[in-house]
């Protein structure tokens, strides 16, 4: 079956999030899914409010930037989340938007080798090992959770390029896609990770979640025209869909068949009525999809 999420941007004001919650819970959503982007507000703390809020919502944060977070912090954090409410926390990671890190003084000059030690020492915090290591930019000296989760969670990545796809097939438990990927790409993404896999030898599986920006309403393909070119980039069909919960729902049934596991639909920056949009996607668009 495949999974149907809807995202909470960052811009929404802090003050209107548990409404939201609330609605998606109430609504039915599979997933709610959060980002940590700069300078809006924290992944965790929002994830846990909204975890605190709710009753069944699962909800995914996808992603915490390493270069901003120890990765002792990141495991106590998610360790703690996963504890509280088991088995309805997704996290993700990934390399955060140089420019920001920059921004504050955070920016390394191999980011896939930070986000590959990172993953590696997560993972086996979270799995409650003793982690000894020193490597380019991730130093632990015999650090184990007190308390790890119950069970070793799946740490999800997030990944664009072809190294960092390839290096989440080896070091990853899923890989996330970003909203400007076409069916093509997620077939693309799909080999590349499956080509980290077998270097590293792993066999377990490993879902891929995918962005896809969506809108619904009047005016809504202007709304994903004008989202596009503030991105930089030119309107392209095969990036993003608008219309009704059919139309829409046919999108998601071609990108699950690319190969995503999760379709989680994105909004517009300025969509009109967030809390509609999530209702849309639990309730109409939902039921149409397999």
């Amino acid at each position: 079956m495949t999974v149907l999420g809807a995202v909470c941007l960052p811009q929404l004001p802090s003050e209107r999030l548990r409404d939201l919650a609330r609605v998606a819970d109430d609504a039915g959503l599979d997933e709610l899914w959060l980002w940590e982007d700069c300078f809006w507000g924290s992944g965790v703390a929002t994830a846990a409010a909204v975890l605190g809020w709710t009753e069944r919502l699962r909800v995914g944060v996808g992603l915490l930037p390493v270069p901003l977070r120890n990765v002792a912090l990141a495991a106590m954090e998610i360790a703690t989340l996963h504890r509280l409410f088991p088995r309805r926390v997704n996290i993700g990671v990934g390399h955060g938007v140089q420019d920001w890190m920059e921004q504050v003084g955070a920016r390394v000059e191999s980011p896939v080798t930070l986000l590959r030690e990172h993953l590696v020492a997560l993972r086996a915090l979270l799995a409650g090992e003793q982690v000894s290591v020193d490597g380019r930019y991730v130093r632990l000296d015999a650090v184990a959770l007190d308390r790890p989760p119950a069970s070793p969670p799946a740490v999800l990545a997030g990944a664009t390029g072809p190294r960092t796809l390839r290096m989440c097939g080896e070091a990853a438990d899923g890989t996330i896609l970003t909203a400007g990927t076409t069916p093509g790409g997620v077939r693309q993404a799909r080999r590349l990770v499956d080509e980290g896999r077998v270097t590293a030898g792993r066999t377990a599986p490993h879902p891929l979640i995918v962005y896809l920006l969506a809108a619904t309403g009047p005016g809504a393909a202007g709304r994903l025209d004008a989202e596009l070119r503030r991105a930089g980039q030119e309107p392209d069909p095969e990036l993003t869909i608008a219309g009704d919960a059919r139309t829409v729902a046919e999108a998601v049934r071609r990108w699950a068949d690319a190969g995503a596991g999760t379709v989680v639909l994105q909004p517009t920056l300025d969509d009109p009525d967030p809390e509609g949009f999530v209702r849309f996607t639990a309730e109409e668009v939902r039921p149409l999809v397999p």
